[in-house]
């Protein structure tokens, strides 16, 4: 999401214009993409590894070789895919005459989970059935390709001067919002095993969130970028910590695109609810209070999210940092965090109402 947002405001600026603007952006955007992904694989099976080990206390390396594999394989190959994707997408927006803040940043936040866990699944399956034949040299040889592979993206990217400066100062943004979206993980793991039925939403509450939020965050980066310089608020725009109520009942175009966004939570959440329950999904009867709870704690998230989006976008640009490379990665973590310790609050409330569909 954050290249789709980084990629849309290059796009809105005219800087992808001709065909050597786009390559010279694809190439080195791709670059860096692999650099973070590389890293954040390799980082993320570290703290899954630990996260193993605290328990038992036994550390199985070939388990420990199957995690780094799958994960930095994984972590690749989808960034590479959905890189492509994304300047697809914005290059194909421009020629359209369409927004891509509107269309890049939703897809990127709709593919994003759907494509790195389908691979995940697929990628695991086939290392573990290589281990289990004992052919452990492919695991290794992946990472060691992986590995050696890292030098040449950071240089690629540190070539280019639209990726750069990013190399050297989009590492933060990236390793914090993993170490947020880490503790909703352990928020999941406490409330999956009291209330089953609460692993089929939270994809959904966070993924709507997260969809909605990255959205209006690039929206306003774009808007930003267009009228003022990196370090100055525009005189239009000049507030940093709007109060709320400004925030999404102004008249600002900020606050008609919160509106708008908000007005897609309650009927976008109906859709996908009683989607699992036709498809019987779900642990969870649909009943009217669970309606009303559920959509009540998905409201909630997202307001709290578009106001944190206006007050970091803005605060990040009057701080001199780019927020189309900052911003977006402690949002949807942010909203991972948020809601699922909303929904959490959701099912615990539901069990003591005595909402017996709310239990296993």
């Amino acid at each position: 999401m954050t290249l789709a947002s980084r990629l849309s405001t290059q796009a809105n600026l005219g800087k992808m214009d001709t065909s050597t603007e786009q390559w010279r952006m694809a190439t080195g955007n791709l670059a860096l993409l692999q650099c973070q992904a590389t890293v954040v694989g390799f980082l993320a099976s570290l703290f899954a590894m630990v996260m193993g080990w605290i328990p038992e206390g036994v550390f199985n390396w070939r388990h420990a070789l199957l995690l780094c594999a799958s994960s930095l394989l994984t972590a690749s190959v989808a960034s590479l895919a959905l890189g492509l994707v994304m300047i697809g997408v914005v290059i194909g927006s421009r020629k359209c005459h369409v927004n891509p803040d509107n269309v890049a940043t939703p897809i990127a936040a709709s593919l994003g989970d759907l494509t790195t866990l389908a691979l995940l699944a697929l990628v695991a399956s086939f290392l573990y059935s290589c281990l289990e034949v004992h052919q452990t040299w492919l695991v290794v040889v992946v990472l060691v390709a992986v590995a050696l592979l890292l030098p040449l993206w950071g240089m690629l990217a540190c070539a280019n001067p639209h990726t750069q400066e990013v190399l050297y100062t989009g590492w933060t943004p990236v390793i914090s919002a993993m170490v947020i979206s880490s503790v909703g993980g352990c928020i999941l793991d406490f409330a999956v095993s009291r209330f089953h039925g609460i692993a089929v939403f939270q994809p959904v509450i966070n993924g709507v969130g997260g969809n909605l939020v990255a959205v209006q965050a690039s929206r306003i980066s774009t808007f930003l970028h267009q009228r003022a310089t990196l370090g100055f608020l525009p005189a239009s725009d000049p507030s940093v910590c709007l109060n709320p109520f400004s925030a999404f009942f102004g008249k600002s175009v900020h606050a008609r695109t919160a509106r708008v966004l908000l007005l897609m939570v309650v009927p976008g959440h109906l859709v996908f609810t009683y989607g699992i329950r036709l498809l019987k999904a779900g642990h969870t009867s649909v009943t009217p209070i669970f309606l009303v709870v559920y959509l009540t704690a998905a409201v909630l998230q997202v307001l709290l999210l578009l106001y944190m989006a206006h007050v970091m976008v803005h605060w990040m640009w009057s701080r001199a940092v780019d927020p189309d490379n900052s911003a977006i990665p402690y949002l949807t973590a942010l909203g991972d965090l948020a809601g699922t310790a909303l929904l959490a609050l959701s099912f615990l409330l539901l069990d003591a109402i005595g909402d017996g569909d709310a239990l296993p």
